[in-house]
C-alpha cells in the first residue's frame, strides 16, 4: 500500500497566508495520534490566490487542497487521511474532482517553474531525483566544449528574461570572446518592479536550477566565480539560496576540479542589495557588489569586455539562468519548438490587480493577453469590466483592452508602446484611474532614480508634479503636451535604463486614455470615480432613510437632516473623505 504524503506550500505566498501555522498543524497531530504519513515542504506552485495550499498523495491519486487553515487541516486528516475519504469542496485540483479553477493550469508549459512547488527546494537530493544536474554533467560527460554550449543555447533562440530580451547565447558568446585571467557571472535577482515577484518563486523553489545554470554559464564564458546579486527584502529566497550553494559544494558541484572537467573551478557568493531599483541596470548593479554606490556607467565598454572589477562578466537574470538546464538536457530544438519566431521558449508572467485568480504563470510565447487573463487568470474580479493591463512595470506601459488580442512575444507587445519586462502583468478594471496609475509609476522610478542624469532626476519630478495637480483636479491646458514634450527629452537624455523608461507609463495612458486625461483637466471629473479630489458626493433623496450614519463619521459636519430625515450634504464644507460612502447602508450616497 503506498504511503500518504502531504505537501504544504511554503513560499512566501504561502507563509503570508498562514501555511506556517498549518504545516505546524499537521506536525502536531501527526505526532500526537501517531499517524503514519510523510509530512514534506515545498514552494509555490503559483496559485497564490488559493494559498494556504496542501497536496495530499495517495494510492488513489493527488488532491491539491486550498486555502487550508489548521482547523481545515484537522479536517482533512480525519476524512481523507485516516477516513480515504477526501473533501471535494476544498479541493483546487484533482484528476478525481474537477474544479474550475483548475483552468488556472491549462495552458501552461512549465520550463522555468518545472520543479516550483514539486519538490523541497532546501533537499539536494530531490533536484537531482528531478534531473537536476544531469545538464552540467551531460556537457562533461560528452566532452562538449565552451563554444559548443553556446552554440546550444544560441540554437534554443532563447532571449534574456530580463526585460531587454537580447539573445542569451550571443551575449555568452561576447563575454566568452575577451581573453581574460579572470571572468564573472552575475544573477541579477534585484527585482524591484511592483507587482513583480517571478524571480522571488524561483529564487524559493528551485535555487538548485538557478546553481547550475550559473555553472553552466561559468564553463562556457570561462568564468571561476559567480555572484547572485540578490535583493535583501527576500530573506527566504536568500536562506534557501544559501543553503542550495552549501549542499552544492558538499556534492562537488561548486569549488574546484568540477564534474571531471580539466581546470574548471567555479563558486559562487551571494550579494544583498539594499534594494535600490536602479540596481537592476548592469553597471548599477556591478557598482553596487563592487562596494560603490550603485549608479550606471556609460556604455560601451559593455561588461563582457570589462565589467565587475574591470573583468569580462556575464549578468543574466533568475529566470533566464534555470531554463539553461533544461535546454541543456532536453536540446536547443525542443526548446526553439516553442513560441514564436523570434520569441521562442516559454515566459513566466505574475498576475497582480483586479483579476479573480492572481498568481505565477508560465505560457508558450505567443498566448494572447486575454487567454492569459481569462483562461487562466479567471477574468476580472467582482464582475467589473476590463479596462487595460500594465506590462513591464515601470518602466513599461499601458495596453487597453482592444488590444488583448496582442501576443506576449517581445516584438509585439514592444509594438503597443509597452515592454516585457521581466513579466509582471497588473490587471486594470473600470474603477482604475489611468492618470492616477501613471503617476503612482512614475512617483516610484522618480524616487529611485540615482539622480545622476538631469533630465531623469529633475524632468521625472515636474513630470511628478503635473501628474499630481491633474489627478488633484488642478490640471492646466497644455499639460498633456507638456508632459509629452517633458517625456520625449527624459527618454533621449537619460543614461541608463531607468530613465529612458520611465516616462512609458505616461506616453502609453496618454496614447490609448488621452479622453481621461481631458476629462480630469477640462472637466475636473476622474471618470473611473478613483481620484478623491475630483469626487463629488451626494444623497439620493429617495434611498436615505436618515439613519444618521454617515452624520455622526463626517469629520466635518458637512451633513445635514434630522433623524428618519432625507439628509443633504453641504459642497462647500465636504472634504470628500468619502467617510459617508462606506458608513451608508443603503446606497444612498452617491459619487459623479
Amino acid at each position: 500500500m503506498k504511503k500518504t504524503t502531504v505537501i504544504v506550500g511554503l513560499g512566501s505566498c504561502g507563509i503570508a497566508a498562514g501555511a506556517g501555522k498549518t504545516f505546524s498543524e499537521f506536525q502536531r497531530i501527526k505526532a500526537a495520534d501517531k499517524l503514519d504519513f510523510e509530512l514534506k515542504k515545498t514552494s509555490c506552485v503559483g496559485m497564490c490566490f488559493r494559498e494556504p495550499l496542501v497536496e495530499i498523495i495517495d494510492e488513489s491519486g493527488s488532491y491539491l487542497y486550498g486555502q487550508v487553515d489548521p482547523a481545515k487541516a484537522d479536517e482533512i486528516i480525519e476524512k481523507h487521511i485516516k477516513n480515504f475519504s477526501p473533501i471535494p469542496e476544498y479541493i483546487v485540483q484533482s484528476e478525481r474532482f474537477p474544479t474550475p479553477e483548475q483552468s488556472f493550469f491549462e495552458g501552461q508549459v512549465k520550463i522555468a517553474l518545472r520543479n516550483c512547488g514539486h519538490m523541497d527546494p532546501e533537499n539536494i537530493e530531490e533536484y537531482e531525483a528531478r534531473n537536476g544536474y544531469a545538464a552540467i554533467r551531460k556537457i562533461a560527460n560528452n566532452f562538449m566544449n565552451p563554444d559548443q554550449v553556446i552554440q546550444m543555447v544560441i540554437d534554443s533562440g532563447m532571449r534574456g528574461r530580463g526585460g531587454g530580451g537580447f539573445s542569451t547565447g550571443m551575449k555568452w558568446k561576447f563575454a566568452r570572446n575577451y581573453d581574460a585571467p579572470q571572468k564573472y557571472v552575475i544573477c541579477n535577482a534585484d527585482e524591484g518592479d511592483p507587482g513583480a515577484f517571478m524571480d522571488r518563486s524561483i529564487l524559493e523553489g528551485d535555487p538548485h536550477g538557478v546553481l547550475e545554470g550559473m555553472i553552466i554559464c561559468g564553463y562556457a564564458i570561462g568564468a571561476s566565480e559567480g555572484y547572485i546579486y540578490c535583493r535583501a527584502e527576500y530573506p527566504l529566497a536568500i536562506k534557501r539560496l544559501n543553503i542550495a550553494i552549501e549542499q552544492a559544494r558538499k556534492k562537488g558541484y561548486l569549488g574546484k576540479g568540477l564534474f571531471g572537467i580539466e581546470h574548471f573551478n567555479f563558486d559562487i557568493k551571494i550579494k544583498e542589495g539594499a534594494g535600490a531599483f536602479v540596481c537592476g541596470e548592469e553597471t548599477a548593479l556591478i557598482a553596487s557588489i563592487e562596494g560603490r554606490r550603485g549608479m550606471p556607467r556609460r556604455r560601451p565598454p559593455f561588461p563582457a569586455q570589462s565589467g565587475l572589477w574591470k573583468s569580462p562578466t556575464n549578468i543574466n537574470n533568475v529566470e533566464t539562468f534555470v531554463n539553461i538546464p533544461w535546454i541543456i538536457f532536453n536540446g536547443p530544438q525542443a526548446y526553439a519548438a516553442m513560441g514564436t519566431e523570434k520569441s521562442k521558449g516559454t515566459k513566466v508572467f505574475a498576475l497582480t490587480g483586479k483579476i479573480k485568480h492572481g498568481g505565477l504563470v508560465e505560457v508558450p510565447m505567443g498566448m494572447t493577453i486575454r487567454d492569459i487573463i481569462y483562461n487562466l487568470g479567471g477574468g476580472i474580479a467582482n464582475g467589473k469590466k476590463f479596462k487595460a493591463v500594465q506590462l513591464g512595470g515601470p518602466s513599461g506601459g499601458c495596453v487597453p483592452e482592444y488590444l488583448s488580442h496582442t501576443q506576449v512575444d517581445y516584438d509585439s507587445v514592444n509594438a503597443t508602446g509597452a515592454i516585457m519586462g521581466s513579466g509582471g502583468m497588473v490587471v486594470m478594471d473600470e474603477t482604475t484611474c489611468v492618470v492616477d496609475i501613471a503617476r503612482f509609476f512614475l512617483d516610484f522610478t522618480q524616487k529611485e532614480s540615482c539622480g545622476k542624469c538631469t533630465f531623469c532626476r529633475i524632468g521625472t519630478k515636474r513630470m511628478l508634479e503635473i501628474l499630481t495637480r491633474i489627478t488633484q483636479g488642478e490640471g492646466q491646458e497644455g499639460d498633456i503636451e507638456l508632459l509629452e514634450e517633458l517625456a520625449h527629452n527624459i527618454k533621449d537624455g537619460s543614461l541608463c535604463g531607468l530613465g529612458q523608461t520611465a516616462p512609458n507609463p505616461v506616453l502609453t495612458t496618454i496614447k490609448y486614455f488621452r479622453d481621461e486625461y481631458e476629462a480630469h483637466i477640462r472637466d475636473k471629473k476622474c471618470p473611473a470615480l478613483s481620484c478623491k479630489k475630483l469626487l463629488t458626493y451626494k444623497v439620493d433623496q429617495e434611498k436615505c432613510t436618515g439613519c444618521m450614519a454617515c452624520t455622526k463619521g463626517c469629520p466635518v459636519d458637512a451633513i445635514e437632516g434630522g433623524k428618519r430625515e432625507p439628509h443633504f450634504i453641504l459642497q462647500e464644507v465636504c472634504i470628500k473623505c468619502g467617510v459617508c460612502f462606506t458608513k451608508c447602508k443603503f446606497g444612498a450616497i452617491q459619487l459623479s
